[in-house]
C-alpha cells in the first residue's frame, strides 16, 4: 500500500485549545472571541452573553448528538463545550446508568474508573472529528488547587490543576491535556508587598488578568506555537494562531440501521424483557448507607427519575418524536405492550436502552424497519 508523504508546517488546521482558571475570570469570554463560534453550554453560564448556543444538554447522548450536529452541518467555524468538567459529570452518569450502578465505585476493583476513561476518550475522538472537519475545539474548565507529591520525595507543594471529578481526575485529565494543542492557564496575578521594614507583613496587590502558555511546577500549561510563557488574558494574544478556515455545508452521513439487540450496559449481559421481574440486585450493589433513611433515598430515586425523563423530553423535543411513536417501537420487541406508559418503565430501561440507544431508536422509528 502506497502513502502519501507531506512535509512542512500545518498552520491551516483546526486547533485543540484547553482554557482553564477560576470561576468569574472570563473564560467563556475569552472562547467567545475565536471565530464563528457555537456554544454547547453545559452549565449554563453564558445566559448573559450575545452567542450562539446549543440547547443545555441534560444527558450524554444528546451531547453526543449535538457534537454530532455541529460536524455534520460546518454552519461554524468553531465548538465550545463550556466546560469541560460538567461533561464529565454526564460521562460518568451514563457509564454508571448503563451498568447499573449508583456510582463509579460501585464497579468494584476500580473497573468504573476504566470504564469512565474509556468513555471519554471515545468522547476525544470525536471532538477529533470536528477538528477533521475543519472546525475548532476550545474547551473550557475551572481551576482547583492540589497538593502534589513529588515522585523523589523531595517536598509537597499546591499547583493548579483541571478541576475534573475529584474521583475520576487521575484518568481523565492526562487524557484531555495530551488532546490539548493549547493548555491555557488563566489567573489573577497577585503581588505581595511588604509593609513593615523588618519584611514580616505583607499585603496582596495585583488582580491584572493574565494567561500562562507553559508548564510550570505550580500549574499544568502547554503550547506548539511558540508563545511567551505569560501574556496578557486576552484573545488577540493568540489569534494569529487560530486560522480562518472554511465551514462548506457536507452531506450528512448515512445513520446506523436500529441493532437488532439493544446495547448492553458496561459489564452487564444483554438486557432481559423489562415488563418481567427484574432479578434483585447484588448485596454490594444494592446496599445504603445506614446514614440514609427510607424517605431520603425514595426521594433521590425519584430525583433521578425525573432527571432521566427530562433528558428524554429534551431528546424527544429535537428530533421530533412523540410518545406513542416510542411505545410501538418498545412494544415491537416485547419489553412492554404498547400501550405500555412511559411512565410505567424502570428507571434502568429508560437510561440504558431507551436514552443509551436514541440515535437508533430514532432511526428505526423514521425508517419504520424492522422490529428491533
Amino acid at each position: 500500500m502506497d502513502f502519501e508523504v507531506t512535509t512542512g508546517v500545518m498552520s491551516r488546521s483546526a486547533q485543540k485549545v484547553v482554557i482553564y482558571g477560576p470561576e468569574g475570570i472570563g473564560k467563556s469570554t475569552f472562547a467567545a472571541h475565536f471565530p464563528n463560534p457555537v456554544f454547547i453550554d453545559t452549565e449554563g453560564s453564558t445566559k448573559h452573553m450575545d452567542v450562539s448556543r446549543l440547547p443545555r444538554p441534560t444527558s450524554w447522548t444528546m451531547l453526543q448528538e449535538e457534537i454530532l450536529f455541529v460536524k455534520r452541518e460546518r454552519r461554524f467555524q468553531t465548538l465550545v463545550i463550556d466546560t469541560v468538567d460538567w461533561a464529565e459529570i454526564l460521562c460518568v452518569e451514563d457509564v454508571c446508568s448503563k451498568a447499573g450502578k449508583k456510582g463509579i465505585e460501585d464497579f468494584g476493583y476500580g473497573n468504573g474508573y476504566v470504564y469512565a476513561k474509556e468513555e471519554f476518550g471515545r468522547f476525544l475522538n470525536r471532538l477529533t472529528d470536528v477538528l477533521d472537519a475543519g472546525i475548532h475545539v476550545v474547551l473550557t474548565a475551572h481551576a482547583q488547587i492540589r497538593k502534589f507529591e513529588q515522585p523523589d520525595e523531595s517536598g509537597a507543594y499546591d499547583r493548579y490543576e483541571l478541576k475534573l471529578g475529584k474521583k475520576t481526575q487521575s484518568q481523565t485529565s492526562p487524557l484531555v491535556k495530551e488532546w490539548a494543542d493549547m493548555l491555557l492557564f488563566a489567573n489573577y496575578k497577585t503581588i505581595s508587598v511588604a509593609t513593615d521594614d523588618s519584611g514580616k507583613k505583607h499585603k496582596a496587590k495585583g488582580g491584572k488578568r493574565v494567561m500562562y502558555t507553559a508548564h510550570h511546577p505550580c500549574w499544568d500549561a502547554k503550547n506548539r506555537h511558540g508563545l511567551a510563557d505569560e501574556l496578557p488574558f486576552d484573545y488577540g494574544q493568540i489569534a494569529h494562531c487560530i486560522p480562518i478556515l472554511g465551514t462548506a455545508p457536507q452531506p450528512a452521513p448515512k445513520q446506523e440501521a436500529f441493532p437488532p439487540e439493544p446495547i448492553p450496559p458496561v459489564g452487564a449481559p444483554a438486557p432481559q424483557n423489562y415488563a418481567k421481574e427484574q432479578e434483585p440486585m447484588p448485596a454490594a450493589a444494592a446496599s445504603v448507607p445506614e446514614a440514609k433513611t427510607a424517605e431520603s433515598s425514595s426521594a433521590v430515586a425519584l430525583d433521578d427519575r425525573q432527571q432521566a425523563m427530562k433528558a428524554l423530553q429534551d431528546l424527544m423535543d429535537k428530533d421530533g418524536i412523540n410518545r406513542l411513536q416510542i411505545q410501538k417501537a418498545v412494544g415491537q420487541r416485547g419489553y412492554y405492550t404498547a400501550d405500555t406508559p412511559i411512565e410505567n418503565y424502570t428507571l434502568d430501561f429508560i437510561k440504558g436502552v431507551v436514552i443509551g440507544a436514541w440515535d437508533q431508536l430514532v432511526d428505526h422509528i423514521l425508517n419504520d424497519e424492522v422490529p428491533f
